[in-house]
């Protein structure tokens, strides 16, 4: 008997260093809706290339405005519902929102993205948009790579897959756009899907 409460004891001790040390109120379900904002993105972007510019981007044109605008919508609407979803998951479970290891989280997620994203604006400015998927992909996955000790560390799994399909798409930067898709939109789909039947049922 003494036995089983003092692993009991182990087990509390572990899972309270565990909270203070990590955010874990991630929801899976904003990573779905993540995805899923991705697709639809995509799907317009796709329809507005094919349809006003015949398979092609012209950097001081319309459309490229237009793709930039939606790429920056989805942006916006995933973080949007991450933060309302997480919030909501945060105060269900008694568990702060904003604390020490929620602002090391949000500043090691945001170091290699913000780096990514102006590069990624100097090349555009250069006329060389080939590797912007890849670049994309490889700074996101460097982002949730360089987070995830200061979360659910499942999350550095979906880091390690967008740079996989970053350096995939670097070299095959014609697929660009269909690797940005999968990496984006299915990726997210699966695994906020799995995030959520591990963590959110519980």
């Amino acid at each position: 008997m003494e036995s089983k409460d003092y692993l009991k004891d182990i087990s509390e001790i572990k899972n309270l260093m565990n909270k203070s040390s990590r955010f874990i109120s991630l929801s899976g379900l904003s990573g779905i809706l993540a995805g899923v904002y991705a697709l639809i993105g995509a799907a317009t972007a796709y329809w507005l290339v094919t349809t006003y510019s015949y398979g092609t981007l012209i950097l001081n044109g319309w459309v490229f405005r237009t793709c930039v605008l939606i790429l920056a919508l989805v942006a916006f609407f995933s973080i949007l519902t991450g933060i309302l979803l997480t919030t909501r998951k945060a105060k269900k479970h008694g568990e702060k929102i904003w604390d020490n290891t929620s602002r090391r989280l949000v500043f090691n997620f945001l170091i290699p993205l913000v780096v990514g994203g102006i590069y990624i604006l100097i090349i555009l400015n250069q006329q060389k948009y080939g590797q912007t998927g890849a670049l994309m992909l490889l700074f996101y996955g460097l982002a949730l790579i360089n987070a995830s000790k200061y979360s659910i560390g499942d999350i550095r799994h979906l880091g390690f897959i967008q740079i996989i399909l970053g350096l995939i798409c670097a070299c095959y930067p014609g697929y660009g756009f269909w690797l940005w898709v999968f990496g984006f939109g299915v990726m997210h789909i699966v695994y906020g899907t799995w995030m959520h039947f591990k963590y959110d049922r519980n």
